[in-house]
């Protein structure tokens, strides 16, 4: 994270004697990404946070991959999938993935269990209704338009709260998950012209104390999943300070990035992975040169695919593709994607944009999933053409 934050109870000096009412010390843990030369925190348990009971292999939901073949624009409705009834972490319905993402969608109403994912930085997006994130950093509360970034293998839970069930996009990297790097200076603070600040990005504000023993956490890793036991609650941090922590910002926060004529998708960019990008497209003046084309233009991004989740508003350039709420479009590389149809000449004298949608472009290809076939409207390739499949 770009900034220091301290919660709780910390002693004045590091790695210094810090002891508990009874006497005994607290238990420090520093969490820290790439071997102790980035950005990290410092954690105060009242209990070894090493000491496990017992560990054994758990098998996830099956899940597989096949290729986009053959390679064609695709359209899913990740609203006809069926989750009702699960809870955010294992109810996910796996769509699209590559060797460096996974994007997934889930409609949950009960709580996850304990979770860590080792793997990688979740960015869990809220399409809809509102969670609580609960974690050995305290707690976040996330609702509607919100992104909640949660480093890699920081144990949390994810609560759904209110009377509607959470509607989640997630997107799971195999490494760190952050804002672009040209938006920070040298010593990682915003700069003037990033679209976002600090002041937009909300962190836990106090400890989340938990008592219990022998708790579970599953943990997501490399060669599988486990279920650890603990010998006491992991949720007992007193208190932390660092840069490394789970994090929340509202896609309402991110100010738009406008020009006299239409603006490339790096205007939108919002945060970075490995090998992926993610963008926020957000209600907007739009190009105000007098001979301006508001709507895209037609784009081949030879490099990359760009999978775009539509999650308010009016999509102009996808007017009469069927493209609605909850939908998700997978332009390949290899396929030249545009406007639909008649897109171009409409938009033509439009000022505004009301349309929110979040972009994830991925540097290699993505597969398909099980559950993105289920969900998939099989007639979208063919709607620039205005024909049915020969």
């Amino acid at each position: 994270m770009p900034y220091y934050r301290s919660v709780g109870e910390v002693p004045r000096k590091r790695h210094t004697q810090f002891r508990q009412p009874d006497g005994s010390l607290y238990a420090e843990e520093l969490m820290g990404q790439e071997g102790f030369s980035s950005d990290s925190s410092l954690l105060y348990h009242r209990a070894m946070p090493t000491a496990i009971v017992a560990a054994e292999a758990f098998d996830p939901p099956a899940w597989t991959r096949t290729p986009n073949r053959p390679l064609k624009p695709r359209h899913l409705r990740t609203h006809k999938l069926d989750t009702a009834g699960a809870d955010p972490v294992l109810g996910r319905a796996h769509l699209l993935a590559n060797d460096d993402v996974r994007i997934s969608y889930v409609t949950a109403d009960r709580p996850s269990p304990l979770y860590r994912n080792a793997v990688g930085d979740e960015c869990l997006y809220v399409e809809s209704g509102s969670l609580r994130v609960e974690s050995t950093f305290g707690l976040l509360e996330a609702s509607a338009g919100d992104y909640v970034i949660i480093p890699t293998s920081v144990i949390h839970r994810l609560v759904p709260t209110g009377d509607e069930p959470v509607r989640l996009l997630a997107i799971e990297a195999t490494g760190h998950i952050g804002p672009p790097k040209r938006y920070l200076s040298v010593r990682g603070q915003f700069l003037e012209h990033a679209p976002y600040c600090e002041r937009d990005i909300r962190g836990p504000s106090e400890p989340l104390l938990s008592e219990g023993s022998d708790v579970e956490v599953l943990v997501q890793h490399r060669r599988g999943w486990t279920r650890h036991v603990y010998a006491s609650h992991p949720f007992d941090v007193v208190g932390w300070d660092g840069h490394l922590y789970p994090w929340a910002f509202s896609i309402h926060d991110f100010e738009p990035i406008t020009g006299r004529v239409h603006q490339p998708p790096p205007v939108h960019q919002t945060f970075q992975g490995p090998n992926f990008v993610i963008c926020s497209f957000v209600p907007r003046k739009v190009d105000y040169h007098p001979l301006s084309i508001p709507v895209p233009y037609n784009h081949h991004n030879v490099d990359s695919d760009e999978l775009l989740f539509y999650t308010g508003g009016n999509y102009e350039a996808r007017r009469g593709s069927g493209i609605e709420q909850g939908s998700m479009s997978l332009h390949p590389s290899g396929f030249t994607h545009g406007p639909q149809p008649g897109a171009a000449e409409r938009s033509i004298g439009i000022d505004y944009f009301d349309e929110l949608a979040v972009m994830v472009d991925t540097f290699r290809p993505l597969d398909l999933c099980d559950a993105a076939l289920s969900c998939e409207d099989t007639g979208y390739a063919w709607t620039w053409s205005g024909r049915t499949k020969a």
